[in-house]
Order: structure tokens, then C-alpha cells, then sequence
């Protein structure tokens, strides 16, 4: 199927802090006819000649159709259609190119429209999800493979889907569940690098993990997670996992992992986290015995490591780290896609009253959200699965993770709102942290900045923006193959992931910086792992044991906090 496009096709993708205002709003609030719906409709009753051809040749088509001389195909990589029946058949046949005229015919009239921005975006949306849901292979009856699964389960792959169907929309995020929650076992099949807590405070736990070389970077990496989810999207499976990849290649690694904030901790905010990661930093400090360390921090985890090294700078302490390395981080919101195009004032202070009253945000309505972003992968394609075939889905340790989410705390859901409605981070001295202006361009260490091309939450184009913010001379942008979780999750030995690397030249345009670049077979870590060992001060004997005098290892990797729901 062709889908609906907008004008600024390139950058469709919503960053994490705009996301937190839409996920305070119910998915039917999302759909519902508004200004945007009114001045769609009176941009095509300014066009009826293009309304009528646009008509006319869907009437045309279904009448090829109904005579069996359509050429109406699904897109190349279209795998809603791949069961034989919808081509052998002659009336599943019918009614697949039936679907595609119409879904053809949506987007033509949408194109017609021409709508300004935020209007184009909110259409986008809705008429995706339309186009998306009313897909034959969605409907029980007409799937084949709802008839296939009844033939030979004798009828018991209705019950199955029906009883999953009653679980899934009992409790929120109310998506078909796209993973068992008995999949994996955080420490036993996920999170298993072998490590210890060394710090334990209110807000998080510092693992210090286990060398696996006889010698080690002198300068420290301290990795710091996203603040929704658990950290472990780090330390996923055995050869998957980005931390065990950076203690094999020798570097001495510690990891945040952020507890899940309750009703009481509704006052965490921009600051308590920025003072967080400093407290991180004065541990690793006091146990490694340097005063630098290398930082390597994702998605919101990102924004607020780059909020906290300008407060360090502001305040005389900027050469405490040596680098800093951003995934899939927006920093500059700057045309951000469908949440942008749908928030303002007014939404984000009822977002942030929900919050408030609550005390924090919860992680199931950030996972509806994303959810609906990608309705064919992420709902659709689970509808079918689990509710007509009646078949659990597949184990897979990223939708594992992603369904392990976390509540987000009252103030940092407001601070983040906020942050994300203005823009500030693009305007020296907008936004605070610690009592500091922040200002990135006084972010002088080296960078390395990790996009996805096909982010849905953090356009590449944005990330590469971002990196131009930030004010080191030596800073490296590397556009990785794939989403929002697997361009991070990229371990070597994928044949099909790809990478292009290059500095980051504040004078380009993202598509200039990307038309310039080769592209470079492989996974983008060991790039990383050899950037990070120019800047890690020569290898060192590694540790006897993890910890030191007043950060006495208090409990196996991965932690304790990592457990609590």
C-alpha cells in the first residue's frame, strides 16, 4: 500500500519530549475531527476539479478491478499480502486491489490539499491510521490465514485470540501485546554482563561491570540510559549487548540505572537528574582514581548528559569528561514531526496538569503512543498474530525491553514538556540546569553522535542538527541503518546493517552532510570502540576486584532497581 505523505516526508518522526505531551491524550482524542479536519475539507472544496478526477480515476480503477484487469500491486517489501490466497483467488484478489485503489485515492487527495505544516501532519496521522486499520488482511473473515489457523487448530485459534484480545485491552497501553511478558528474565536471559552495584542512591544505581581484558582504558566510560525504560536496552542478550561489547574491547565501564520513580518522587526534575549523573561522576572518580571520564548517553538520558556538561563547563568543571557520545538524541526540536505539529500551550499545560495530579507519567500511555506512530508494525501486524492466527508472538529481546517501561516523574515530565514546546536548547541561556544557563556550544569535548535513518522517534535529521549545537572542534556524526532501537542495537555480524560516518559540518544541511558520505558496510561499534580508545589515555592493569573504599559492591549486576515495576 501507498502511504500518506506530507511535505516534509523526510523528518516524519516525533521526539520523546513533544511525545510526552500526546501521551496524556486518548487515541480516539487523537482521531477526532478538529480545525485540521475542517480545513482539509475546505482545501478540497477549493479543488473539486482535482476532487472529481481524483474520484473519477478511483472509479475507474475499481471498475478494472471488478473486470480483473487491474495492475494494482502492493509496495515492494509490503508483507501484508504475501499469503498466496491474495493473489490466487480471484475475490481476495479483487478485494486487495479494491484496498490499494482507495488507499492510492486517499493520498492523492491529501496531496491535493496542500496543507500547511502542523495541519499536513495531524491528517497524516489519522488518515495512516485509517488507511492502515481497514486493510482486509485485518478482518477475520477475509484473511486467509484466520481460515488456515481455524482449519488446523479445529477452531481453537479463536478462543486463543479472543482471550488475548480480553487481556490486552483490560490495562493499558490497550496494543496487541507484541511479546510474551515471560519472555526473558532480566539477569538470567537479558541484563547478564557480569558486574556489581558499587553506589545505591535514592534516584539510581551505578553498576561498575567486570573487566574481560588484562588491561584497560585508563579514562572511564560511564553509560547513561533513557529515562523511560530500564537501562538494560544496553546490556540486552549474550552478542548483543553494547556494554559486554565495550568491556570485551577492553573498556572500563559503568552504567546508570535510573529507579522507577513512585508517587513520592513526583519532585525529580531537570535538576535532581543533572545531579544525579554528577554523583555518578564523582564515584567513578573516587574509585577509579581519574578525574575524567568518557560518556556515552541515549535518547533523554541524552538531553539531560548534554544539560549537565554545559552546567560543568558554566561552572569551571567541563574538562571532567574527556567525550561525550549521544544515540539517537534530539537536541534541536526544530520541525519534529506529528507531536510538534499537535502541541501547544494549551495541550502541554493540560499534559502537565495530568502529570501532576498522577505525580508522574505512565509508561504504559508513552508505549500507546509510540505504538500508533507505526500502526502496521508495531499494531497491526500483532493484531493479526495474536487475535486472528490466536499465536503468541515471537520472542524478540528489544520488544521485551520496550514493554518493560517505567513511570516518568511529575517534574521531569513538565520540564521536558516545556524544553520540547520552546525549543530551548537551540537559544544560549533558555533553559537551566543546576542553577547554570545552558549553553551547549561550551560543550567542548570531542562527540560522537549515533542517528538512525529510520527513527520514527528521533529523526536523524534532527540528531544531526543536534550535533551541530554542540561546540567541540572534532565532533563525528555516524547515520546508522535502521529504527529508533536497533540502529543502537547494531552488534557486528549483521549482514544487512550498514553505517555512514563522517565530521559534522554545522554548514551543511543534513541531506548535503549525508549525500556526501559513503556508505560503510557493518555495524557502526567497532567505529565507536576505536574513537573511544583515541580518547581513553592508554590502558592500564585492569582492576582485582569492582568497587573501592566507601563503594563497596552492595549487589550483583544488573541491580536491584532494574526489578521494580
Amino acid at each position: 500500500m501507498t502511504t500518506v505523505k506530507t511535505p516534509v516526508d523526510s523528518e516524519l518522526a516525533a521526539p520523546l519530549d513533544l511525545l510526552l505531551v500526546n501521551s496524556t491524550r486518548s487515541f480516539a482524542s487523537r482521531m477526532a475531527p478538529n480545525g485540521a479536519w475542517a480545513r482539509f475539507a475546505a482545501a478540497l472544496a477549493r479543488k473539486p476539479t482535482t476532487v472529481a478526477e481524483t474520484l473519477g480515476g478511483l472509479v475507474g480503477e475499481l471498475g478494472r478491478v471488478v473486470a480483473g484487469s487491474s495492475q494494482l500491486a502492493p509496495a515492494r517489501g509490503d508483507r501484508r499480502f504475501s499469503d498466496p490466497a491474495w493473489q490466487g483467488n480471484p475475490f481476495l484478489h479483487r478485494v486487495e486491489q479494491g484496498y490499494l485503489a482507495a488507499a492510492d485515492a486517499a493520498e492523492q487527495l491529501f496531496e491535493a490539499a496542500d496543507l500547511e505544516w502542523s495541519d499536513a501532519e495531524k491528517i497524516t496521522f489519522v488518515l495512516d491510521n485509517l488507511v492502515e486499520g481497514l486493510a482486509p488482511t485485518n478482518n477475520p473473515v477475509l484473511s486467509p490465514l484466520a481460515w488456515k489457523a481455524l482449519i488446523d487448530t479445529g477452531g481453537l485459534c479463536a478462543w486463543r485470540g479472543a482471550r488475548a484480545f480480553v487481556r490486552d485491552m483490560a490495562s493499558k497501553p490497550r496494543v496487541p501485546a507484541m511479546v510474551d511478558p515471560d519472555a526473558f528474565a532480566v539477569g538470567e536471559t537479558v541484563a547478564t554482563t557480569r558486574g556489581s552495584v558499587v553506589l545505591r542512591t535514592r534516584m539510581f544505581e551505578l553498576i561498575q561491570y567486570a573487566p574481560q581484558t588484562p588491561q584497560v582504558a585508563r579514562v572511564p566510560l560511564l553509560v547513561i540510559p533513557p529515562v523511560i525504560n530500564k537501562f538494560y536496552i544496553m546490556d540486552l542478550a549474550p552478542n548483543r549487548s553494547m556494554i559486554e561489547h565495550y568491556v570485551r574491547g577492553g573498556q572500563q565501564v559503568f552504567a546508570i540505572s535510573w529507579r522507577n520513580p513512585s508517587v513520592r518522587h513526583r519532585d525529580w526534575g531537570f535538576d535532581a537528574y543533572g545531579a544525579s549523573i554528577i554523583e555518578a561522576l564523582d564515584a567513578i572518580s573516587a574509585i577509579t582514581g581519574e578525574e575524567q571520564a568518557n560518556l556515552y548517553a541515549t535518547c533523554s538520558g541524552g538531553m539531560l548528559t548534554a544539560m549537565t556538561l554545559a552546567h560543568l563547563a558554566a561552572t569551571g568543571r567541563g574538562d571532567r569528561v574527556e567525550s561525550l557520545t549521544l544515540g539517537v538524541t534530539v537536541l534541536d526540536q526544530s520541525h519534529a514531526g506529528f507531536a510538534s505539529a499537535v502541541v501547544d500551550e494549551r495541550s502541554a499545560r493540560a499534559a502537565i496538569r495530568m502529570s501532576a495530579g498522577k505525580g508522574y507519567l505512565d509508561g504504559a500511555a508513552t508505549a500507546e503512543m509510540f505504538a500508533w506512530l507505526r500502526p502496521t508494525d508495531l499494531v497491526w501486524r500483532y493484531w493479526v498474530n495474536n487475535y486472528i492466527e490466536g499465536r503468541s508472538p515471537a520472542p524478540f529481546d528489544v520488544l521485551f525491553w520496550n514493554a518493560d517501561t517505567t513511570r516518568m516523574a511529575a517534574a521531569l515530565h513538565r520540564d521536558m514538556v516545556q524544553l520540547g514546546l520552546h525549543n530551548k536548547l537551540v537559544t544560549p541561556g533558555a533553559a537551566e540546569m543546576l542553577g547554570s544557563p545552558v549553553d551547549l556550544g561550551v560543550v567542548q569535548c570531542d562527540a560522537y553522535v549515533v542517528g538512525g535513518i529510520a527513527d520514527h522517534i528521533c529523526p536523524w535529521q534532527a540528531t544531526y542538527r543536534s550535533a551541530a549545537l554542540l561546540g567541540g572542534k572534532n565532533n563525528r556524526y555516524v547515520l546508522s541503518s535502521s529504527g529508533h532501537i536497533a540502529s543502537l542495537v547494531n552488534p557486528p555480524g549483521n549482514p544487512k546493517a550498514s553505517f555512514r560516518g563522517a565530521p559534522v559540518d554545522a554548514g551543511l544541511a543534513p541531506d548535503d552532510w549525508l549525500a556526501g558520505v559513503e556508505k560503510t558496510a557493518g555495524s557502526w561499534w567497532p567505529d565507536h570502540l576505536a574513537w573511544l580508545g583515541e580518547r581513553s589515555g592508554g590502558d592500564v592493569d585492569a582492576p582485582r576486584r569492582l568497587g573501592g573504599p566507601g563503594h563497596e559492591p552492595v549487589a550483583p549486576a544488573p541491580g536491584t532497581y532494574v526489578l521494580e515495576k
